[in-house]
């Protein structure tokens, strides 16, 4: 009866973990004769565990980040000294509480993409932040679609929940003029509310190709500098490198 009433109890406060575990923890706290508050604290302490365990998984699928660019598989030997000691002031995951961007600038192939997912994964894995990978047509495509509909403003709110957005290959692609003018009011309206982290193969002399516009761009720029962290990846092409030490063998 005590079982059942327990079980229910566990059921209808959301512990799984607990009602899952609490026999097998009390026939080992018996054993070696814990204490009521050690056998609680070992208690809730799986239940904590299990569940940052799901927050986590969670996370990484809703980010559809390519969860094979790790820290681990990143080359930091390639990195300039001054990227590198910026790459381990990142990590701690600060940046995102001061509402800071991270821009990283290189040309095709030098590892912007790969190192910003990298630090995405991070983000997630170690402080359970919530992160959101994309290309940049993609989202610039979904936001036309958004204001079209007239859902523009039901778009940016959800996507405001997010602790960083990562924005991949701006300026890969030319776009209209109307598409580069719901990427600004994305800029615009995450400014000093939430992390944007942006790659680009084009320095920002070269924005104008981009947002069309004098002014536009100028605002842009703004925004995203204001409060941000660059990485300069003047790096040559490590894929380049990979393909000819493939083809020398």
């Amino acid at each position: 009866m005590i079982h059942e009433s327990l079980t229910s109890v566990l059921k209808e406060l959301r512990l799984p973990i607990v009602r899952a575990s609490y026999e097998e923890l009390a026939t080992e706290a018996t054993r070696e004769a814990l204490s009521y508050e050690q056998y609680l604290l070992t208690l809730m302490e799986r239940e904590q565990e299990v569940r940052w365990e799901n927050r986590i998984a969670r996370l990484l699928r809703t980010s559809r980040l390519p969860v094979e660019k790790t820290l681990s598989s990143f080359d930091r030997k390639r990195l300039p000294e001054k990227v590198n000691h910026l790459l381990t002031t990142l990590l701690d995951g600060r940046f995102m509480d001061r509402c800071e961007n991270v821009l990283a600038f290189g040309n095709p192939g030098s590892g912007k993409t790969h190192l910003l997912c990298a630090i995405g994964l991070e983000m997630i894995q170690q402080h359970g932040k919530r992160i959101l990978f994309t290309p940049c047509n993609l989202m610039v495509q979904n936001l036309l679609i958004a204001k079209r509909d007239l859902k523009l403003s039901r778009v940016l709110k959800s996507l405001s929940k997010y602790d960083a957005i990562i924005i991949d290959d701006i300026g890969y692609v030319q776009q209209s003029r109307e598409e580069m003018e719901v990427l600004f009011t994305l800029l615009a309206d995450r400014y000093e509310r939430t992390s944007i982290m942006i790659t680009s193969n084009l320095p920002f002399s070269k924005w104008e190709q981009i947002f069309k516009d004098p002014m536009t761009t100028a605002a842009a720029i703004d925004r995203l500098v204001h409060h941000s962290v660059i990485l300069e990846l003047n790096l040559p092409s490590y894929r380049l490198e990979k393909s000819k030490e493939t083809k020398a063998k």
